[in-house]
């Protein structure tokens, strides 16, 4: 709890002593269609996406919750604590209803009524055969999205009228009256809707390479969120115009435009010379918020939001078609490696002592973070019990202080991260730390282009580390089931391809769990098994650093399970 208060502090230090003249909060609850000034709000993201779809056909292995969330609606609207609100739907399905009922059999079926008079960003209806269209697309397996949560679970959609859908669902699903639109192939239960009136010729035709690489994901994409594509110039940026016809109401800011800068210092320069007035999508770190802190103060010129945000581990490679050296797939080995991972130098040069260290990826902010923390596994750095563990492995240290293992071969294998200063940082030490305790590791930096090549990640030899969304869907997607292959499109977040049949059993009735206390107790279950057998080796939850102009009103700290634009269409700046 002490650096969890420490975070509140710094959080609120960082708003306060920086913040515009009106708060996010007045902002947050402005009346719509309210303010409006031409100017253009620009927001800076790290990467460019290959697809604005809010469940991308392929997977895009970068954050992009924001810039999805611009163009994109779902039926419901997590809220800055993560809560589901209604969005398309007017109401919720309410268990014990007749909008969720739950049969003796164990299906069950949901009902959401859409708001009135809802439209495409073409000025097409949305009717609920758009829905219908949309499971049958994300149900073909060749398009990679047919066996995952919430798509897999579903029996049937169907529209009894233009305005309501129907889902029958093959067995319990928690989150089956929450579904959203979600952003850039996240771990929430995302069922958007699909244009029909667009894709349904190209999706007859069953050509699945080509449906995957029709313009309508990119640059000619038609949406339903607060705002509409109006030109996007590959490379560069990309520029949305508000719509009229949001199911929210019209945005209060006239127009946004979203541009690519994956250095953060760069990112920092545009920011303090005017060129930009936000960053999302993690396009800068906290040092670049300490820095913005400085510089902004003195001048009012902006403040700078810091609240816990993705989770970063380590994968560790375990397909034994992949898996180099093989004694990857050791568990004592894992876990030996844990142990030499020196997190208090982490967080010392990362982010000065201030971060979120953590054994799972459950954030602080969960009310049941307390419980999912005292069943997982902790593994404290200690070289000792590195060395102990990789005996145990068949390991001996050779003259040169590096293990040898039982084929004669010195341990040796890559560890790998995505360009950025931070992230080469932190490789820099991991890998440091582990040469020191014994392990010979090749330090290997994608560039930040190769984070769309879902092959290359996910079939590298060794470790890589990677960030992702927090909380317990991001520990269910650790399930053999979400294991990235050819023929799913190399989606899916374990990437390592570990595999624990009691872990996967224990997925299943998480996902047939509708009792809260139940489904705590299993997911502490999973955090001990996932943790125990060292399935991956977690580091922290990445502060999540957000920069606001002067001007700019409404963006506001939120839980890693929702997203700082999630109210964008309230905001306003002059």
């Amino acid at each position: 709890m002490k650096w969890l208060v420490v975070l509140i502090l710094m959080s609120f230090w960082l708003s306060s002593s920086c913040a515009p003249q009106s708060g996010a909060r007045e902002g947050a609850n402005a009346e719509p269609g309210t303010q409006r000034r031409a100017r253009t709000l620009v927001l800076a993201a790290r990467s460019e996406m290959p697809s604005l779809a809010a469940k991308p056909i392929q997977s895009l292995g970068l954050t992009s919750g924001s810039q999805t969330r611009l163009f994109n609606a779902g039926l419901v609207l997590p809220d800055d604590r993560g809560l589901a609100q209604p969005y398309l739907a007017d109401t919720l399905p309410l268990l014990g209803t007749d909008s969720w009922q739950v049969f003796a059999d164990g299906r069950m079926e949901t009902t959401y009524h859409l708001r009135s008079g809802l439209t495409w960003h073409d000025g097409h209806p949305l009717t609920a055969s758009d829905f219908v269209f949309s499971w049958h697309v994300y149900a073909v397996p060749q398009l990679g999205q047919a066996t995952s949560p919430p798509v897999g679970l579903m029996e049937e959609v169907l529209a009894p009228d233009d305005r309501t859908v129907l889902i029958r669902w093959k067995r319990l699903y928690p989150d089956a009256g929450a579904l959203e639109a979600a952003g850039g192939g996240g771990t929430s239960p995302s069922f958007p809707a699909l244009p029909r009136h667009i894709l349904e010729p190209a999706f007859a035709q069953a050509n699945w390479d080509q449906f995957a690489a029709l313009p309508y994901w990119s640059t000619e994409f038609i949406g339903l969120g607060p705002y509409r594509l109006d030109r996007w110039e590959p490379g560069t940026f990309l520029e949305g115009v508000a719509f009229d016809g949001h199911a929210l109401g019209r945005p209060n800011i006239e127009r946004i435009r979203v541009t690519w800068v994956p250095d953060f210092n760069t990112t920092l320069a545009n920011l303090l010379a005017g060129e930009a007035h936000m960053t999302i999508d993690d396009s800068i770190r906290f040092q670049q918020g300490l820095i913005l802190r400085q510089r902004w103060s003195p001048l009012n010129a902006g403040s700078v939001l810091v609240y816990p945000g993705l989770w970063r581990w380590t994968q560790i490679q375990q397909r034994a078609e992949y898996a180099d050296p093989r004694e990857l797939r050791d568990p004592n080995v894992r876990r030996a490696l844990a142990y030499a991972v020196d997190k208090e130098t982490l967080n010392a040069a990362l982010f000065e002592g201030e971060g979120i260290m953590t054994e799972n990826p459950v954030p602080p902010t969960a009310d049941y973070f307390a419980d999912v923390d005292r069943a997982a596994t902790k593994y404290p750095f200690d070289v000792r019990r590195s060395e102990q563990l990789m005996s145990e492995a068949g390991f001996r240290k050779a003259a040169n202080g590096v293990f040898v293992g039982p084929r004669g071969a010195a341990f040796e294998t890559e560890l790998a991260v995505l360009q950025s200063p931070q992230n080469e940082t932190e490789m820099s030490i991991m890998a440091s730390t582990w040469r020191q305790a014994g392990f010979r590791i090749e330090e290997v930096v994608w560039p930040a282009v190769q984070a769309r090549d879902g092959q290359l990640r996910n079939t590298n030899s060794g470790l890589s580390t990677t960030s992702g969304p927090a909380g317990e869907a991001t520990l269910a997607d650790h399930a053999s089931s979400e294991i990235p292959r050819p023929d799913n499109r190399w989606s899916g977040s374990n990437r390592g391809g570990w595999v624990n049949p009691e872990f996967d059993g224990l997925v299943d009735r998480l996902n047939s769990t509708l009792d809260r206390a139940d489904r705590v107790g299993l997911l502490s279950d999973m955090a001990r098994i996932f943790s125990e057998d060292a399935a991956v080796i977690s580091l922290y939850f990445n502060p999540t650093t957000t920069a606001v102009a002067a001007g700019l009103t409404g963006p506001q700290p939120v839980v890693p399970t929702s997203d700082v634009a999630w109210n964008v269409h309230l905001w306003t700046f002059h």
